[in-house]
Formats: structure tokens, sequence, C-alpha cells
């Protein structure tokens, strides 16, 4: 059956359920961001390093199962791992306002649950990432990623301001709950996509774990196009990272604002992120999606250092401003890169180049929470803010350098030793299969 044109993908039921269901989980997922740290900050008085602490347990799943994850959801049916982790998810979620209504919740108990979130969602982004090509096929990958960019990067603009207005009204704690039925939800969204996929592996087979994670590394470290992307996120994380483990705190000691200023600041990132979703297919096509990868992060990252230079009073809107830039930049680098690694792996190693990709360029993201916190005891919110803003700007190097030295070598991203002179009759890189 043919699709709207204006409709595209969502023309297709599975990929419509696949929509509803990261809408959803992704709402969840953005009252976390500003309401978790608030349980810590207002609710129970968290100093600065403690809050760097509690960004590092919720990031630290990467360094603790990243790796093998990948070799894992490789064995699995793609969906039941989202199902499985968003349930899982929504109910860790619920133990943070059942503790608080007993009068048991501690930063520990924060501690604890961050780090569980943490550690199932590795799980859910590898076998999300994975699942995509199975569900829309290799030729609507940038469609489908750009699709799920907006409705992300909507809920970017709706959850803060949504959170906000509940933490003031109900309190932190409390408005985890939110978070945790839009997760349920979301799992239940995913359950209900028809398409099957077939059994990833014989049950008879029982592979080596070292041996499947050693080949997804190899794989990816062999690829400079992979490669360069995955250290590019790197040094993005980690400084964005100690950004925004400074940025609530600066928002609600330096200028003065309560929960629902904040909010509406932080929609302004939504507003942005939106912008580069819908802007993300275009770009591609006319800059090129080599190119755009490092140009997102070269012209948006510098606009951040205008949240540092804020000060109480129109200053702020200035701040609000390069926040959306750098979540439209963001976006848009994004959607090309991930179109770029899923398009150049082929089906049975997507988990494993997903799990190592986020293993590498997600691995410094808890060592970024601890700088955050360190730094801003150390010298303050305002200057973590600036070496934040640095580090990002700095991160187009990699892909930048990678871009001016394969512009000659086959389109496929592999290099001359793996790619050139390899390909085939039909023109198709015979390492790779991607085109040459």
């Amino acid at each position: 059956m043919p699709r709207s044109p204006r409709l595209g993908l969502l023309d297709d039921p599975d990929f419509g359920r696949l929509f509803a269901a990261t809408a959803l989980g992704q709402l969840g997922d953005r009252i976390i961001f500003l309401t978790l740290p608030l349980v810590a900050i207002a609710t129970l008085h968290a100093d600065e390093f403690q809050v760097g602490l509690l960004t590092a347990t919720t990031t630290a799943g990467s360094l603790l199962v990243g790796l093998p994850a990948g070799a894992w959801v490789d064995r699995m049916r793609k969906r039941s791992v989202l199902v499985g982790t968003d349930l899982l998810r929504a109910a860790a979620l619920l133990t943070i306002p059942l503790a608080w209504w007993a009068d048991l919740l501690t930063v520990r108990l924060l501690y604890a649950v961050a780090l569980l979130h943490g550690v199932l969602t590795v799980f859910f982004d590898v076998a999300y990432v994975s699942y995509l090509p199975h569900l829309v096929g290799r030729g609507n990958l940038v469609e489908g990623n750009a699709k799920l960019s907006a409705v992300r990067s909507a809920t970017g603009v709706g959850g803060p301001a949504v959170a906000g207005p509940l933490v003031g009204l109900v309190g932190a704690p409390a408005t985890l709950l939110a978070s945790s039925a839009g997760m349920a939800v979301s799992g239940l969204f995913a359950a209900s996509i028809r398409r099957r996929e077939e059994n990833p592996r014989p049950t008879s087979e029982k592979p080596r774990l070292r041996t499947e994670i050693t080949e997804g590394l190899r794989f990816v470290l062999h690829r400079p196009a992979l490669r360069a992307v995955m250290f590019a996120d790197a040094m993005f994380n980690l400084s964005l990272v100690m950004y925004q483990t400074m940025l609530l705190i600066f928002l609600e000691r330096t200028m003065g604002l309560r929960p629902f200023g904040t909010g509406l600041v932080l929609s302004g990132m939504g507003c942005g992120a939106l912008l580069g979703a819908l802007a993300a297919g275009t770009l591609s096509r006319r800059i090129g999606q080599r190119p755009v990868i490092w140009l997102a992060t070269l012209v948006t990252c510098p606009l951040a250092v205008l949240m540092p230079l804020a000060r109480p009073g129109w200053t702020l809107y200035g701040g609000a401003v390069g926040l959306a830039a750098l979540s439209m930049g963001g976006v848009v680098r994004v959607v090309a890169q991930s179109s770029l690694q899923q398009s150049l792996t082929p089906d049975r190693l997507l988990g494993r180049m997903a799990a190592t990709a986020r293993f590498v360029s997600s691995g410094g993201v808890p060592l970024g929470g601890l700088m955050g916190g360190a730094s801003g005891s150390a010298f303050g919110a305002t200057a973590t803010l600036w070496i934040g803003a640095a580090g990002m700007s700095l991160s187009a190097l990699p892909t930048f350098l990678w871009w001016r030295t394969t512009r000659t070598r086959p389109s496929c991203g592999c290099s001359r030793r793996y790619g050139s002179g390899g390909g085939t009759r039909s023109g198709s890189c015979r390492v790779c299969g991607g085109r040459l």
C-alpha cells in the first residue's frame, strides 16, 4: 500500500506504534531529566558534588554493561527488549515517590534507582537503534530517524513544561509518577507492534560472549567513519554532562529561578531540538550527510556560552537561545550520524555496533558528572558552564578531520585498506556492503 507523501512512514501502523511509544517514553524521560536532580537539590538539599555523583550513577550503565549489552541484544528479538526495559524502568522510578510518602527517601536510594535506570536504558537504546532498520528498511533510515527525533524533540518541549508546574504543585518526588506512567504505556505500545523479527540465532547455538564482543569492537574500530563519530561523541557527551550537571544549580541558585521558570528555560532546549529534527533531513541532503555531522557541532555549540554570560533579567533570554541552538545542532548531528552508522552496519552486527559506539562515546559520561560536580565545588557553576561549552565546541574536530581525509575515499566510510579497491562490480564495498 503506497504511503502518503505527507505522512511518509507514519502511514505504516507498526511505525506509528513505535512513534507513539517513543513519544510517551521520551516524555517520561524528559520529566526525569528535570525532576530527578530537583529531588536531590530541593527535597534532600544535596550539594554540588552529590548532584554530580547522581549524574554519574545515572550514566554509569554504559561502563557496566555497555559492551556485553550489544552481544546480548543481538541474540534477542529487539521488540521484546524494548517492552521489558520500559516496564522495568517504570517500576524502578515508582519506588521514589513511594519512599517519599513513607518518609524513607534518601540520596542513596536516588543513586540506586538512577543506576538501575541507567543500566536498563543501555539495553533499551541498543535495541532501539538495532530495531529501526528492521522495521522501516535501510532505504528509509534518514526519514525514520528524523521523525523519531522530531517526536523526541517535541517531548523535550513538553516534558520540562509539564514537569515545572507539577514540581511546584505536588513536589519533585510525586512528579516522577508521570515518568513512571509514561514509560509503562510506552512499553504497552511497543508490545502492540505486529511485525515480528526472525529469531536472530538458532537456539542450539551457544556463541561465546567474548568472541561476539570482540567482533563488534573490530567492526567499529576498523572503520574510520564509525570511529570518528564515536570519539567525537565521547568528547561531546563528557562536556555536555559537565554542563548539564551545573545547569540546574546555575538556574536555581545563581539566576534565582523557581521550578516553573527552570522548566520554561529547558522547554526552549526542546524547541531547538524540534527545529533540528524538522531540518535534519533537508540539511543532510543539501550539505551532505558527512559534513553536516561536524558543521552542526561547530556552528551551534559555541552559543552555549550565552547561558553563563546571562544575569538575572533580560539576558536570560539570550542564554535560553544559546541552549536552543545547542539542542538544534545536537539533533541535526545525531540524525545524520545515526543514519550513517546504521547504513554501514550489517543486520547481524547492529546491536554490537550500537553498544560499542555507546560504550566508547558514553563511557566517559559518569566521569563528566563527577568532573562537573568537582568543578562546580571548586570553581562554581558559572565557570563549569564555560568549560563544558568549550569542550562541546572542540568535539567537532574528530569528525572534521575524518571528513577532510576521506573526501576521496569510498562513500561507505571504510579506509583504503578495507574498502578502496575492495568493491564489487555492483559498486558496493565487499567489507561493509556500503556504496562506493
